[in-house]
């Protein structure tokens, strides 16, 4: 303790800012010096559930909420009007809104510039009929720089949308249970000039055309869940040339009329579709309009053909063998991860990995997978006799397989990717413990761990295995 009483308050005050506001007010019993220390400091952390821990049912305890509003209010008015840099709130159904609403317009009267919000209100007031909106001050804040907004109830942000003007903004973030916009997306676009990161989970479309569409946007993250009506987009556009990170998870649009990612560096894509359509994908009919629609995924596609990483999922690469004679060519790809499902298929694996010439790591999420005539070579599943052709093409020096569960099939893949990747140079293996009944031989983890291990007496190949169990665990960052 006495070398904290030698520290200058501006370093206490430093330290405490790591603390919720609640544990860091506790330590004003230390001493006179520490008693009015936790005042200063710049940083609010309000969470209810530390207020209220550790006692089960204590939420319950009558008037327990009201003192931890009141305890809320304390400590803004105490604080005066001293300038605040961040502010957290986590707060559950049966807190006062208008007094949360309340505490967010003083922060924003003090100039905050990073607002956490973890409200799970409910989209109606208990208490009334009303709607629960977040102040209209928080829309037009010309301090704020980062924004996260959390909610198991929805976050509405239409009836502010037309006066939203948030000059500071750099990073907005919303993730909630659905996230509605009255307005298009790319009217958003005025309102945040500086805006640099912006992640939107659960996001419902309310317009059948949509666009992203900012110069200063770097890193984006949408996961759309299609419209209120039906699950396809008709149009989505991208229009984000400084974009550098884009993870999209949506319903496959009918059209991309504009992808401008020409300085894309990562490209994370989850392009879903129904079983109705994986039926059309298979048995294809150029009649057909939603046929037609699907194709153009291409043009997706060919917008991001600039990425040096690329994260693509099974129904991804099932859309994708619908524009195989338009596949671009990946010049600058050197990573690229698919994630496999016994359900769909790999018709589009030969030409995707044929268009990568200078492709160094795939890493391949399981390796089951819908059987196809059209899986081509990519696979050992169909005799062929131009077996290992568009593989032998590729240049690709190191290999990840995770998901591996021992199987036959999976053994003969694998000896499949040996004999056709001329130059891979390592093999990573990520056997999947969790059900040991899945493997088909009994004993063979271990005899698939010696196998692998000692590969060279079983396959003519230079190259070198690393055998992994407990997956999730022991996979290295990327």
């Amino acid at each position: 303790m006495d070398r904290f009483d030698n520290l200058p308050n501006e370093v206490v005050c430093h330290v405490l800012s790591f603390l919720t506001t609640k544990e860091a007010a506790l330590t004003s019993v230390l001493s006179k010096r520490w008693l009015n220390l936790w005042k200063l400091v710049p940083n609010i952390d309000i969470d209810d559930s530390v207020f209220l821990y550790p006692e089960e049912g204590k939420r319950e305890r009558e008037g327990i909420l009201q003192c931890f509003m009141d305890f809320v209010d304390k400590v803004l008015a105490l604080q005066g009007d001293s300038l605040i840099e961040r502010f957290s709130l986590k707060c559950k159904t049966g807190i006062d809104s208008d007094r949360v609403n309340g505490w967010i317009c003083n922060v924003l009267r003090r100039g905050v510039s990073h607002l956490e919000l973890f409200l799970d209100f409910s989209r109606y007031d208990s208490d009334s009929e009303d709607m629960y909106f977040l102040p209209e001050e928080l829309f037009v804040s010309k301090t704020l720089v980062e924004l996260k907004l959390r909610s198991e109830y929805g976050v509405d942000w239409w009836y502010a949308s037309e006066g939203t003007f948030l000059p500071m903004l750099k990073t907005l973030d919303i993730d909630s249970e659905w996230i509605i916009l009255c307005a298009k997306l790319e009217m958003f676009r005025p309102a945040f000039p500086v805006l640099q990161e912006l992640y939107l989970a659960n996001m419902t479309w309310s317009n059948s055309d949509e666009a992203a569409s900012n110069a200063s946007l770097k890193k984006l993250t949408i996961y759309a869940s299609g419209f209120d009506d039906y699950l396809n987009p008709k149009s989505i556009s991208f229009d984000t040339p400084s974009l550098v990170y884009l993870e999209y998870s949506d319903f496959v649009a009918a059209d991309y009329p504009k992808v401008n990612l020409t300085n894309l560096v990562e490209a994370r894509l989850n392009l879903m579709v129904t079983e109705d359509q994986v039926k059309l994908i298979r048995a294809p009919n150029d009649e057909d309009d939603g046929f037609l629609y699907l194709r153009n995924v291409w043009k997706l596609m060919s917008g991001i053909r600039n990425v040096q990483k690329l994260f693509i999922t099974a129904d991804t690469l099932e859309v994708l063998s619908l524009c195989c004679d338009m596949m671009p060519v990946f010049n600058k790809l050197k990573f690229l991860r698919i994630k496999s499902d016994k359900e769909r298929g790999w018709q589009a694996m030969p030409v995707l990995l044929r268009n990568c010439p200078h492709l160094e790591t795939l890493v391949l999420e399981d390796l089951l997978h819908y059987v196809t005539d059209k899986c081509g070579d990519a696979c050992d599943c169909i005799a062929r006799e131009d077996k290992g052709c568009s593989l032998s093409s590729c240049p690709v020096k190191y290999m990840k397989i995770t998901g591996f569960r021992g199987t036959i099939r999976e053994m003969k893949m694998i000896k499949h990717f040996l004999e056709s990747f001329p130059h891979l140079k390592e093999m990573k293996i990520y056997i999947e413990e969790n059900d040991p009944t899945e493997f088909e031989v009994p004993g063979m983890l271990k005899l698939v761990s010696q196998i692998l291990t000692h590969y060279d007496k079983f396959f003519s190949c230079d190259v070198q295995f690393l055998v992994y169990t407990e997956l999730y665990k022991k996979w290295p960052a990327e």
